[in-house]
C-alpha cells in the first residue's frame, strides 16, 4: 500500500475517530507504517485525535505487544478521558505558542529599517563575490560603539496570578459537583454515592492548599471519569431534573468541558494590557526615529520589553552626538511613565486588574553588537559587554539591598545604573518630568543585592502620578521636538 494513505493515523486524522487494529499481525489492509508498528514489536494499538474546538491538535496512541489488549471497548473508555487530554494539549500549545511567539519575534525579525541598509551593503559585496569566485563568504555584520537602552513593563506575579485563577475554577466546579452529589444523596443515601462525595472532599481540601504540577490533569480526570458518569445516570433514572444537572454542566466552558472563568479573566486582562502598551510603544518608537535613526526590538512575554541600540555606526551619514542619546533616554523615561499611566488606567477596564511593575537599566559605555546568523537577531558583542545581558536577564526580580524588598513596585519606575554619572543625568530627567506633572516629588535611592557576577548595582526609583489632569489623556507630542530644540540651542 501506499506510505501513509490509509495508515491508522492517516484514518483517525480524515475520520476524527479514534481507530483500533486488535491484531497487526493478522490485520490485513496493512501499509508500511502498520509494517513498522508489527516489526517494533506492536500488535495491537489505538490512536485517538485531540480534538478542540473542531480541530486536531494532534493524536494520542496507546499500543501493546500483546494482541487483543487494544479493542472497542478501550476506545470507549478513552472517549471519556480524551477532552482532559485535549485541554492539557490546548494548553501545553497555549504555553509553546507564546514562546514560539517571543522566539519568532526574537529569531526572526525582519531586518528593523535602521540597519536595511548594512545588511543590503553586505548582499551587494557577497552576490560581486560569487560572481568572482564559486563562494561568497557571509560577511559578519558588527556594529561598534552603539548605546544600548532597555526597559521592561512586566505583569506583576503573572504565574502566581495564572495558578491562582486555575486553582478559582477547579475549586468552584469541585463545588457544583458536590451541590449535585448532596441532591442524589438526599433522595437516594447510596453509599457509593458517599464514599465518590468523600473522595471529592478530599480532592477539594487538596486543592484549597495549594495547586500542585499535576493536581490540574488528576482532579479534571476524577471529575470527568467518576462524578460526570454519575451525574448523568441519576438524571436518566429521574433522580436529578435537568435543572439540577445543568446548574453542573452549563457552568462549564461548552468546548474545554471544565469551568473556565477566572482563567479567562487572567488571559484576557493579561492580553489587553500587553496588546495596549505594545502598541503604543510601537507608535512613539516610530515617532524618536525622528530625532535620529536607531536599532529597536521589542518582545512581548507576560510583559513587554524593548531593546534600542543607537550610534554612529547604525547611521554612518548622520552626524551622531551625545545629544541624541540623552535624548532617547529621556524619551524613554517619559514613555515609561506613560505606559504605567496607560497600564493604570486600564485596570478599571480589566475584568481582572492586574498590576505592572516598570524598569529602565542604564548601561554609562557604549558596546558593540552583532548580528547572529543562525538566531538572525543582534546579541552583543565581546566579552566586556556580556556583562550587560547577565544584568539585562536577571534584573527584574531583584531586591535591595539588605531588604526581602523587590526593586520593581507597581505604580514606580526602576532605574538601574552602575555610575554615579548615569544618577546624576536621570535625576535632571526625572526633574523635567515632574515640571511636566508625571512623577511625584519623592525620588528614592537604593543599592541593590549582589547578583550572581555581577555587584555594584545602584537604582533610582520614582512614583507615577497616575491621576493625571485631563487635558494630559493625549500626551504633550511637541515635547520631544522642543527638549531637541533647547539641546541644539544649547550645543
Amino acid at each position: 500500500g501506499n506510505n501513509f494513505e490509509d495508515c491508522i493515523y492517516h484514518r483517525m486524522m480524515e475520520s476524527g475517530e479514534a481507530q483500533v487494529i486488535e491484531d497487526l499481525e493478522t490485520f490485513e489492509n496493512k501499509t508500511m507504517i502498520e509494517e513498522l508498528l508489527l516489526k517494533r514489536g506492536m500488535r495491537s494499538i489505538m490512536v485517538a485525535p485531540l480534538l478542540y474546538e473542531g480541530e486536531a491538535l494532534g493524536g494520542l496512541e496507546i499500543a501493546s505487544p500483546h494482541p487483543g489488549k487494544m479493542n472497542a471497548t478501550s476506545a470507549m473508555l478513552l472517549d471519556e478521558i480524551m477532552p482532559i487530554f485535549s485541554l492539557a494539549a490546548r494548553r501545553s500549545l497555549e504555553e509553546m505558542e507564546n514562546r514560539l511567539q517571543a522566539f519568532i519575534k526574537e529569531q526572526y525579525t525582519a531586518v528593523h529599517p535602521a540597519v536595511e541598509w548594512r545588511f543590503a551593503q553586505a548582499a551587494n559585496r557577497q552576490m560581486q563575490q560569487q560572481q568572482k569566485s564559486s563562494f561568497g563568504e557571509n560577511e559578519p555584520i558588527i556594529f561598534n560603539n552603539v548605546y544600548p537602552l532597555f526597559a521592561q513593563s512586566d505583569v506583576r506575579g503573572s504565574s502566581t496570578e495564572r495558578s491562582k485563577a486555575i486553582q478559582s475554577d477547579l475549586l468552584q466546579q469541585l463545588q457544583l459537583a458536590d451541590d449535585t452529589l448532596g441532591i442524589i444523596i438526599a433522595s437516594k443515601p447510596l453509599n457509593t454515592v458517599k464514599e465518590l462525595r468523600y473522595r471529592l472532599e478530599k480532592f477539594r481540601q487538596n486543592v484549597a492548599t495549594g495547586l500542585g504540577s499535576g493536581d490540574e490533569t488528576s482532579v479534571l480526570h476524577f471529575l470527568r471519569s467518576e462524578v460526570e458518569p454519575m451525574i448523568k445516570h441519576f438524571e436518566g433514572v429521574g433522580v436529578l431534573s435537568a435543572e439540577q444537572t445543568g446548574a453542573y454542566f452549563n457552568a462549564l466552558d461548552p468546548e474545554l468541558g471544565v469551568l473556565y472563568n477566572a482563567r479567562r479573566s487572567f488571559e484576557e486582562s493579561l492580553t489587553r494590557i500587553n496588546d495596549t502598551v505594545s502598541h503604543y510603544i510601537d507608535e512613539q518608537q516610530l515617532l524618536a526615529q525622528q530625532a535620529f535613526p536607531h536599532y529597536f526590538e521589542k518582545y512581548k512575554t507576560d510583559g513587554v520589553e524593548y531593546n534600542i541600540y543607537i550610534g554612529e555606526s547604525i547611521a554612518p551619514g548622520k552626524n551622531f552626538s551625545q545629544i541624541y542619546l540623552s535624548e532617547l533616554r529621556l524619551w524613554q523615561l517619559k514613555l515609561t511613565a506613560e505606559v504605567a499611566i496607560i497600564a493604570h488606567r486600564l485596570k478599571d477596564q480589566l475584568t481582572l486588574p492586574l498590576e505592572t511593575t516598570h524598569l529602565i537599566l542604564v548601561n554609562n559605555s557604549s558596546i558593540a553588537i552583532r548580528f547572529r546568523e543562525d538566531e538572525k537577531k543582534f546579541d552583543v558583542d565581546g566579552a566586556y559587554n556580556i556583562r550587560y545581558e547577565i544584568v539585562k536577564k536577571r534584573i527584574d526580580k531583584v531586591n535591595i539591598k539588605d531588604t526581602n524588598e523587590r526593586l520593581t513596585q507597581p505604580g514606580m519606575i526602576a532605574i538601574v545604573f552602575s555610575q554615579e554619572k548615569d544618577a546624576e543625568e536621570y535625576l535632571q530627567y526625572i526633574r523635567y518630568l515632574q515640571h511636566l506633572g508625571i512623577v511625584e516629588k519623592e525620588v528614592e535611592r537604593h543599592k541593590l543585592e549582589e547578583l550572581q557576577g555581577v555587584s555594584g548595582l545602584n537604582a533610582l526609583r520614582v512614583r507615577v502620578k497616575m491621576e493625571q489632569p485631563d487635558e494630559r489623556h493625549s500626551f504633550p507630542e511637541n515635547t520631544l521636538k522642543q527638549i531637541l530644540q533647547e539641546a541644539r540651542e544649547e550645543a
